[in-house]
């Protein structure tokens, strides 16, 4: 009846394997290709093995082909990668994943099209895509969709801290695990049996691994440890505070400034001691031949010369004088 009403309707012969519908919908021949994948994401501890189901409906003939491929997160599905092919009856696995990949049954032509990885690793962690094709067959894509994510456990995570220590202040701890699948939460703790501070000044965030620590004391002073902590297990550092008074500090930096002080006037005394020490150590300087003696005559001024008694001659001979006067020697007869 359905035929006979498309042939009065379009005027075209109706057959086993064509048919027109009304409002222009088509109905095209052969067997539609069915893939039937899971619908929950799939998780695999890391070094364990994963198996991808996928099963499929369609009549096997001497077209058919099937292929894996794997694209990373958050990349679309035309920048997959092959993983393995099967076709013309033979198995091809490729890629960096060959030698991990196979297929659970193998030649894949009864229905199931399972993917076998083993010894998964981190990356791993994406989307795999199993593609049936069997032409004539094309009613449907024939593709379908697993979500894989590889279980990690925490890494050790990095403690630090950044911000001043003194009282009255405010710093921050942070801590973070650079591998961990599912992301991991953290938890700060304080260590010991000092008093935890109050829940005013401490604020903590889960996800990012930060501690805010709020109006500082000597009492906030500790050894602090964060957890990192995901479904396949925990991993922890610490980290130890020391609060210091300002106050303090600057007493100390007055009396470091003194002794500074004092260091450097000790230095000059020392200097300008030793300076006058070598000076008098110098010899006295001799003078030349413009230096005025003290048993010099002074010009214009006749010497009194001492009377020499010249035996021989019995007369009294008067020295001459050291001036530029020429004076003549006198003779007078000796009185015995």
């Amino acid at each position: 009846m359905a035929g006979q009403l498309e042939v009065a309707v379009t005027g075209l012969p109706a057959g086993p394997f064509l048919c027109w519908a009304l409002l222009g919908f088509v109905c095209l021949s052969g067997i539609a290709v069915e893939v039937k994948v899971p619908t929950e994401p799939l998780s695999v501890p890391v070094g364990k093995t994963a198996e991808l189901s996928c099963s499929y409906s369609t009549s096997v003939g001497d077209n058919f082909a099937l292929e894996w491929s794997f694209v990373q997160p958050g990349k679309p599905i035309s920048a997959s990668h092959p993983i393995l092919y099967f076709t013309n009856g033979h198995l091809y696995p490729t890629g960096s994943k060959a030698e991990r990949a196979s297929l659970l049954q193998n030649p894949p032509t009864r229905g199931v099209a399972t993917l076998r990885l083993t010894d998964v690793r981190p990356s791993d962690t994406g989307t795999y895509l199993c593609h049936v094709n069997n032409p004539p067959d094309f009613y449907t894509n024939g593709l379908g969709l697993i979500n894989l994510t590889v279980l990690v456990p925490p890494s050790n995570p990095l403690c630090t801290q950044n911000g001043p220590t003194f009282v009255g202040g405010s710093t921050e701890l942070r801590c973070y695990s650079s591998e961990g699948a599912p992301k991991p939460v953290y938890n700060w703790v304080r260590l010991g049996s000092s008093p935890t501070p109050s829940p005013g000044s401490m604020v903590q965030d889960e996800v990012s691994g930060q501690l805010i620590l709020t109006n500082l004391s000597l009492t906030s002073s500790g050894t602090y440890r964060c957890v990192a902590t995901n479904q396949m297990g925990s991993s922890s550092c610490e980290l130890t505070l020391s609060v210091t008074d300002s106050s303090k500090g600057r007493v100390a930096g007055t009396l470091i400034g003194v002794l500074l002080g004092v260091l450097l006037l000790s230095v000059a005394a020392f200097c300008l001691i030793r300076f006058q020490k070598e000076r008098k150590k110098k010899p006295k300087e001799t003078y030349g031949g413009s230096e005025l003696r003290e048993d010099a005559t002074a010009p214009g001024i006749f010497e009194q010369s001492s009377m020499k008694v010249d035996s021989s001659k019995g007369l009294l001979e008067r020295s001459p004088s050291t001036s530029t006067v020429t004076t003549t020697k006198s003779k007078l007869p000796m009185v015995v």
